[in-house]
């Protein structure tokens, strides 16, 4: 014996040599494919949370998750793709703001929208991966169009079919933009004194403004 091992009597395939049915390289079981994709997704948003766009990869989100590229590829194609799936997860607390227009009377929606937009941002919980998103998009142009592309389809166009007046969209944008960059001079660029103003306050001078953006004729 010269220590090789031999093929079976029947001429069939010798067995794998560790005893298991070997996996094809980036494709984990079918029954393993929910937690694996959720646990890419969880990488996705902590890598781009910590570096912004330009600085995370692929590979690192694969490293983060535990699995090889190619899967990360599988589940979620480009690194557009990946971006735009992880920000539209962190993304969605805002997407609730079309439901403050519709709970309650139409004099009082520029202060409910103000109300609970601050309030997502005011949360650490939902603050932290939104900046994330802020700094991506202004940082970068392509993760810039894939944050306008969400804000578009998702929220703007929620908010804009519930304003019933001439200019729907424009007048969505326009509050949008209120909302936004009074957010980003507070929680991103951290202006004083707004950053440590209270928050009551900010509300009471900025919904009016959302409130003829969105009502007035």
């Amino acid at each position: 014996m010269n220590g090789t091992a031999r093929p079976p009597a029947d001429g069939g395939t010798p067995p794998a040599g560790n005893g298991t049915t070997a996996r094809r390289r980036g494709r984990p079981p079918r029954a393993e494919s929910a937690d694996t994709r959720d646990r890419i997704l969880a990488a996705a948003r902590a890598e781009f949370s910590e570096r912004g766009y330009e600085k995370t990869s692929v590979r690192g989100i694969a490293k983060a998750a535990g699995v090889d590229s190619a899967l990360v590829h599988h589940y979620f194609g480009t690194k557009d793709q990946i971006f735009e799936a992880a920000i539209e997860v962190a993304f969605a607390p805002a997407l609730n703001a079309p439901n403050a227009l519709a709970d309650g009377p139409l004099d009082g929606v520029g202060e409910r929208l103000t109300r609970f937009i601050f309030g997502v941002w005011d949360n650490p919980t939902t603050r932290t991966p939104l900046l994330a998103i802020v700094r991506s998009a202004v940082n970068n142009e392509t993760a810039a169009a894939v944050f306008r592309r969400l804000v578009a389809a998702q929220l703007l166009r929620r908010v804009a079919a519930q304003v019933d007046l001439p200019d729907a969209e424009l007048r969505a944008e326009l509050a949008a933009a209120q909302l936004v960059g009074a957010a980003m001079m507070r929680y991103v660029i951290k202006l004083e004194p707004l950053a440590s103003a209270d928050l009551e306050q900010i509300i009471a001078r900025v919904a009016p403004v959302v409130q003829g953006h969105l009502t007035n004729p």
